[in-house]
């Protein structure tokens, strides 16, 4: 049995969002480095948070404000000091931030670091919804990433940012380029997407054959107060079965152990890759 030790870390804001994003950045940062430590003593080999986890979910405002909270990909201060981290603990992480790539232009981004430091490169997020409490467009431009799958140290890991989960094609395009574990960050609040939340992501671990790990914050956050952030951050496997969940406000650190030799075998007995007709499916691409 190959064991892939996976971490995922839910917590509420901790900060006013009266104070300025270099503020509430680092409260978020020194809020998560205990729970950090502790994943390294459980022997987690790949770590992730939750979206744009130095900051609050600040899209059901349009306050320009908060394009201060971006910050530039490997140069800026949290993926530098957690290249630290990552090197310390001989740990794998995925941090999602909010990247500056120039004035002007900013990306809801998860930088991606191996075990030994190492900045492997980048996700940004494809899909941007703009619907009233998710103003995201005002924020963040549309990625273009092509799928990147990261080798590595532990496993061939993908990234795939919340609101990307309802689109199919993507989880499709990352475990066709290799991806055998997809981390999902997110920040969504009770009402219709709950229901989603334990529905999708385990459909799309069964179409992909693959495990998936969905990180969700938990909390309310003022003044907006869109909705409570429900948690439940949890791993499902290539059969789409719930293995391990987390608390709904509880700020935690779900450790989970996944059998990757399930991988294989399940895409070895439901032939979904084999049996794809990509050749008929232009008209998609068309509409």
């Amino acid at each position: 049995m190959s064991l892939l030790r996976g971490g995922l870390i839910q917590m509420a804001l901790k900060a006013s969002t009266e104070e300025e994003p270099e503020t509430i950045r680092q409260a978020m940062l020194e809020a998560h480095l205990p729970y950090i430590a502790e994943a390294a003593k459980k022997g987690v080999q790949v770590l992730c948070f939750q979206e744009v986890f130095t900051q609050p979910y600040f899209c059901p405002s349009q306050d320009r404000k908060w394009y201060a909270a971006a910050e530039p990909i490997p140069d800026g201060p949290t993926t530098r000091r957690l290249q630290e981290e990552a090197r310390k603990h001989q740990m794998v992480i995925v941090v999602p931030i909010y990247e500056e790539a120039m004035t002007g232009v900013y990306y809801n981004t998860a930088a991606v670091l191996d075990a030994d430091g190492t900045y492997l490169g980048k996700y940004r997020k494809t899909h941007i919804p703009q619907v009233a409490g998710f103003w995201e467009k005002f924020f963040f431009k549309p990625g273009s990433t092509d799928w990147p799958v990261f080798s590595t140290r532990y496993g061939k890991i993908g990234v795939y940012i919340c609101y990307d989960r309802h689109f199919p094609e993507g989880w499709r395009a990352l475990a066709l380029n290799g991806a055998e574990y997809i981390v999902n960050p997110s920040a969504t609040v009770a009402g219709l997407s709950e229901y989603l939340w334990k529905l999708e992501q385990p459909a799309s671990a069964v179409a992909n054959g693959c495990y998936i790990g969905a990180i969700n914050r938990v909390g309310w956050e003022a003044p907006w107060n869109i909705g409570e952030f429900y948690g439940q951050s949890y791993f499902v496997n290539p059969r789409g079965q719930i293995e391990a969940e987390a608390s709904r406000d509880q700020d935690e650190l779900l450790v989970h152990d996944m059998d990757m030799d399930l991988v294989r075998e399940v895409r070895n007995t439901w032939q979904f890759f084999r049996d794809r007709r990509p050749e008929t499916y232009g008209p998609l691409t068309e509409v």
